[in-house]
């Protein structure tokens, strides 16, 4: 047999629905341990008019139907209750003590007594029958079908006989059978369908009430108390199983027929020829009296007497009384059919110290339906347990879903308790309470961030709960934990709440990161910035201000539509977005002292920025913060690359500071020196060339004498520290001094090495002959050889090219010669006045298709007009076609009469004679003042 440990007693709820604990802690020693497994039954004490009842009389039977509990007293009254104890009807039903009371689902109600009466009683009337035994009646079971089987009973006492009453179908009266008799008194009785148990001093029979055959006994368990200190209980727990407690004994019996069977299970002692046979499925012992026994789906519920200390290690005595005053409190154990004991737990009943064990009785209402041995049944459907002692009753049932969640807060499980409720195992309001339990009891065990986390689930869309907890985390300076879980919707909470939260982040560095991380998250709708940026603003110039902490007033301000106040703190932390942030809101007008900042967060970007807006940031202030800033930064560098970058862009932007520029050039970006010179005209010579003689940057200061026009001194620099002969040559070749060339030949004479040099680069510009001529007698000068042997070799090459060029023009102007020949041979078209009319006419009407002609005919009219003459003189403008007047056309076309001729070449002879006198042909003709000449020509010429 197994066991659990003895629970402490429950809790029990009065009448009133109020919590009572027993003053009594005497006997309380073993069972203070809070117990480790959860009960299965709940109690509470029958209240309404059962205190006013018991106060005058004692509980001495009940019975529960499905519609009121029957209460029988010591002084024969029988009271009808409803589930709330409130007397409803009271029958005056005996005269001494109400032993056993049985129901009829319907109506009727039988009860028997010590005075020796059986009393059936209805219970909606005042109606009631009386039979006399004059022997104290202790059983009594009214047929199921009570009211429709002849008003069928049964009953039995101390006279030893089970009597079976039926009503007489004709001429009144009741029919009386003895069903068994001489073993002793009956102690009790249950009917079930067509099966009648009892139990007297032998032990149990079961009675066939159909057949009318018995089928059963079962015999007393051995060495148990007689039954008038330890009656037996039976109770059927549905139409085939007998459950029977008995002293310390239980046995668990099932009614089968021929048919069926249980291979290995006992068969009990069976009539021959009955078709029904008793099995006992269940047996075993108990270390506790039995007062009570009732079905609890598939386990069974126990009443239990626990004997006293001094009479465990005893023989239980059949006949010593127990003392009074002594006894102990009364237990429910829950048991299976094996007594795997599944849980305990002693009852706080009024006087218990007074108490035998059979003073107490244990009636359970009719249950229907399936049963759940988890404890488990439908609302309404669950079995209702009632303990009954002279002076209190109280009623257990099964525990529900918030008696499980109760006690899993009283035993601090919390989180199971809220698991339970989230299941939907029990009512929707109980999860504000449970929520709310939990959430204090982890507040109170400084848990604040396991607390935070579970606000979500517990406080779900309420907006009044999420501010209640909002402020009583602020109070705790604990609000921190729970900001992230904050909703923003559904719910949304006031503005004040959000505020709040967001003011108790700035009071701590440690907070400010997930201040800023908020205010993003955050829609600006939710709060007003003002009370935030308020709460910061102190800071801004103590050491508590951190980084996060001036992003987060950045993001305040821009949401305030501070734009400028946010500007200054993004380039203060060197946001890379801030320079999207200037073009969004149009603040180049704010970013005149953060140059600095911008050059360092970004230099091409604020480099960029800075130029296309030096209009509003002129170049001034850009290098006046750049070359005062105290920051830690390269700021030559950002200069050059400012100062660069403007000078690209507008070459007189920054004119006042390119002397500036050319030490920065000359410091980070040599190469650019000489474009720089080249370009810009506002630096100064001098400076610049003391820039480079500190830096020894030899080529800028030769283009910076060049500049200043002392050549002689540049060439010299160029020879004597660049050692380039070629760049010496260009320099020489670009400044066209002649001077210089002597200045060079002199200055490389002093060198041989660079006489060889010069030989080779000046090929072109000197003649390679007048430089031997100035070499001194004696001077060796290497490679001498080799570089003659290329002059010559180029001389040469040189000459043979020439002399190609000269025949190509010699026979190119052959041909031309020739071509010209030709054309001059032709005959020239002389037309007469009547031919010039019609040419003209034809000309005007061919000018009108010119547009149709094809480009192949174009060379032969530019022909045809150059070989057709007018037909007039190009002096007198007289026809030609004059008699005896001699007419002269030259090859240009224009034509004469000879006298037109010779008179327009009389008024040219004195220009002729002034610019030909003395001069001949090559060949020995004549001056040009005897030729003729076409004066139109000859005058376009001059």
């Amino acid at each position: 047999m197994s066991s659990t440990a003895r629970r402490g007693h429950p809790a029990l709820v009065n009448g009133d629905g109020g919590y009572e604990r027993e003053e009594e802690d005497e006997d309380e020693e073993g069972y203070g341990a809070e117990p480790e497994e959860e009960p299965r039954l709940k109690y509470q004490r029958l209240g309404g008019s059962v205190p006013a009842i018991l106060s005058t009389d004692a509980a001495a039977a009940i019975a529960v139907t499905d519609r009121a509990v029957l209460l029988g007293t010591h002084d024969g009254t029988l009271h009808i209750l409803d589930f709330q104890g409130n007397e409803s009807k009271q029958i005056a039903a005996h005269t001494a003590t109400i032993n056993d009371i049985s129901f009829e689902d319907r109506e009727y109600i039988g009860s028997c007594s010590d005075d020796g009466t059986v009393v059936i009683s209805n219970l909606f009337t005042d109606d009631k029958i009386k039979f006399e035994y004059h022997r104290p009646m202790k059983a009594i079971a009214l047929d199921p079908d009570y009211s429709r089987n002849y008003k069928r009973f049964a009953t039995g006492g101390l006279a030893g006989q089970v009597l079976v009453l039926t009503k007489k179908t004709w001429g009144g009266g009741y029919n009386k059978k003895v069903l068994r008799e001489g073993e002793g008194p009956i102690h009790s009785m249950k009917w079930r369908a067509d099966l009648l148990a009892w139990a007297n001093d032998a032990g149990v029979k079961v009675h066939d009430m159909k057949t009318d055959r018995g089928i059963a006994f079962i015999e007393r368990p051995k060495g148990i108390p007689r039954p008038e200190v330890l009656l037996p209980h039976l109770v059927w727990q549905d139409d085939t199983v007998l459950v029977i407690g008995w002293g310390t004994s239980v046995k668990i019996a099932a009614i089968r027929t021929e048919s069926q069977g249980l291979n290995g299970m006992q068969r009990s002692i069976s009539a021959p020829s009955s078709d029904k046979y008793v099995d006992i499925v269940g047996s075993f012992q108990t270390g506790y009296h039995i007062s009570g026994i009732a079905p609890f789906g598939d386990l069974l519920v126990m009443l239990a007497y626990i004997p006293e200390e001094d009479d465990k290690d005893k023989k239980i005595s059949t006949s010593a009384p127990l003392r009074q005053g002594t006894a102990q409190r009364p237990e429910i154990h829950l048991v299976s059919w094996k007594n795997d004991v599944v849980t305990t737990d002693a009852l706080p009943i009024h006087g218990y110290e007074h108490y035998k064990a059979k003073d107490y009785t244990l009636a359970h209402a009719p249950f229907s339906g399936s049963s759940n041995a988890g404890g488990q049944w439908a609302a309404g459907d669950e079995p209702l347990y009632y303990i009954v002692s002279p002076k209190d009753i109280v009623v257990a049932k099964p525990r529900d879903t918030e008696d499980h969640i109760a006690w899993l807060l009283q035993h601090g499980w919390h989180e199971k308790a809220l698991a339970a409720v989230e299941e939907g195992q029990g009512r929707t309001e109980l999860l504000n309470e449970v929520g709310s339990r939990y959430l204090d009891h982890l507040i109170i065990e400084r848990k604040y961030a396991e607390a935070a986390q579970l606000c979500p689930k517990i406080l779900r869309g309420s907006p009044s709960a999420w501010e209640r907890w909002v402020f009583h985390f602020a109070h705790l300076r604990q609000l921190f934990v729970l900001i992230p879980y904050i909703p923003i919707d559904n719910p949304q909470l006031s503005d004040t709440a959000y505020e709040v939260a967001l003011v108790a982040l700035t009071t701590n560095a440690t907070f400010h990161e997930l201040l800023l991380t908020t205010i993003k998250s955050w829609p600006p709708a939710l709060y007003s910035a003002s009370p935030v940026i308020s709460a910061i603003e102190p800071q801004l110039s103590s050491s508590s201000m951190t980084d996060p902490l001036k992003e987060a007033l950045a993001e305040l301000y821009v949401i305030n539509s501070q734009y400028e106040k946010a500007l200054s703190l993004y380039a203060e932390l060197l946001k890379p977005e801030v320079f999207e942030f200037i073009e969004k809101h149009n603040l180049h007008d704010a970013i005149h002292d953060k140059v600095v900042n911008l050059m360092i967060l970004d230099s091409k970007r604020a480099i960029h920025l800075l130029i296309q807006h030096h209009d509003i940031i002129p170049p001034f202030e850009v290098v006046e913060q750049l070359l005062h800033t105290s920051k830690s930064c390269d700021k030559k560098y950002l200069l050059h690359q400012y100062l660069h970058a403007l000078f690209e862009t507008d070459i007189h932007a920054g004119k006042d500071y390119h002397d500036m520029q050319l030490e920065l050039y000359a410091d980070y970006e040599p190469r650019m020196l000489i474009p720089f010179l080249r370009t810009s005209q506002h630096y100064r010579l001098d400076k610049a060339y003391e820039i480079f003689s500190l830096r020894e940057l030899v080529r800028e200061q030769v283009f910076v004498l060049g500049r200043m026009g002392n050549a002689k001194e540049a060439l010299s620099t160029i020879i004597n520290k660049l050692e380039d002969i070629q760049e010496a040559v260009e320099f020489v070749t670009d400044q066209h001094d002649d001077e210089l060339w002597e200045e060079l030949i002199k200055q490389c004479l002093q060198k041989p090495e660079m006489v060889g040099m010069l030989l080779e680069h000046t090929v072109g510009n000197l003649d390679p002959l007048y430089i031997v001529n100035l070499v001194p007698d004696g001077l060796e000068i290497p490679k001498l050889r080799d570089r003659l042997v290329k002059i010559v070799t180029d001389y040469r090459t040189e000459t043979s090219l020439r002399n190609g060029c000269n025949d190509i023009l010699k026979t190119d102007c052959v041909n031309l010669l020739v071509k010209y020949y030709q054309e001059a041979r032709r005959g020239v078209c002389m037309a007469t006045m009547d031919e010039e009319a019609q040419g003209t006419t034809r000309a005007d009407e061919g000018s009108s298709r010119i547009g149709e002609r094809s480009s192949t005919s174009l060379r032969s009219l530019e022909i045809k007009s150059r070989t057709r003459c007018g037909a007039r003189c190009c002096l007198c403008f007289d026809p030609l076609s004059i008699q005896d007047i001699s007419i002269i056309v030259f090859y240009c076309c224009h034509a004469y009469h000879q006298s037109c001729l010779e008179g327009g070449l009389d008024s040219m002879k004195s220009t002729a004679r002034d610019s030909d006198e003395d001069s001949e042909d090559d060949d020995g003709s004549p001056s040009a003042e005897s030729k003729m000449r076409c004066v139109l020509c000859t005058t376009a010429a001059a």
